[in-house]
């Protein structure tokens, strides 16, 4: 049986669980990256709790493709999933190494990773890339300046690629989230446990709730298993109707 090949990033954060969790269930064996998997007991730890998946803790990006080129012949979905804290902070307060850090880690690096992918997918005649964004800049609050200013780009090195892969027959998309639960944005102890993060919620997002990991990995399921390429270039908001006007006066 040839079985199908899934990458994802960062698997410990943000949209990595729900990712890896999706996958597997649809039947690809998941190479699991992240930096922590450098240490090998964690690495044994999450193959052991997460059958079907091959954990990596390479970091630089020709090191990791080159490995699951070398090892597993091929990608047929990649998930880029980028993730650094969101630093929200007034412009004339910030400081500049922070915004570089971001932009390297949600921008740079998945810029370096497709650099290298590209090549192999176009070789392979094939694959399947999501990207995992953020919706955040559709409504810019004071304080933002460094997380909207990298995701932005992130969307924009989307319909780059896209435009790039069309001809290939291999789509790229993103999935950009907000308000979707996860211990790196939106923590369960202080959105979900307490009554204030839980009422600003209700009032803000019209779903009235934080998105659940398992809606997002349907959606992931969904862009992965499509069988056309013709859906490609799009930002896919996940965001539960935000932004929009409050619930109530206020």
């Amino acid at each position: 049986m040839n079985t199908r090949i899934a990458m994802v990033t960062n698997v410990l954060d943000y949209v990595g669980p729900p990712a890896v969790k999706a996958l597997i269930e649809s039947g690809y064996r998941v190479v699991a990256q992240d930096p922590a998997f450098q240490d090998e007991n964690r690495q044994k730890d999450y193959q052991t709790n997460h059958p079907g998946t091959v954990p990596l803790g390479l970091r630089d990006p020709k090191e990791l493709i080159q490995h699951v080129c070398d090892h597993h012949q091929k990608i047929d979905v990649l998930v880029s999933n980028d993730t650094f804290p969101a630093i929200h902070i007034p412009i004339e307060d910030a400081d500049v190494e922070d915004l570089k850090a971001t932009i390297e880690n949600v921008l740079i690096y998945p810029f370096r990773l497709m650099q290298e992918a590209v090549p192999r997918l176009k070789k392979q005649g094939y694959g399947n890339v999501i990207m995992i964004t953020s919706c955040r800049t559709e409504l810019p609050l004071p304080g933002g300046a460094i997380p909207d200013i990298a995701r932005a780009g992130a969307n924009a090195l989307v319909k780059s690629l896209s435009i790039e892969l069309a001809p290939f027959g291999i789509p790229v998309n993103a999935i950009a989230p907000n308000y979707l639960y996860s211990e790196a944005y939106f923590p369960k102890a202080k959105f979900i446990d307490n009554p204030i993060g839980k009422n600003f919620i209700r009032e803000v997002v019209p779903a009235g709730r934080l998105g659940e990991p398992e809606e997002i990995g349907e959606l992931i399921n969904y862009l992965a298993t499509m069988k056309g390429s013709f859906h490609t270039g799009t930002i896919i908001k996940f965001a539960g109707g935000w932004p929009a006007a409050p619930t109530r006066p206020i």
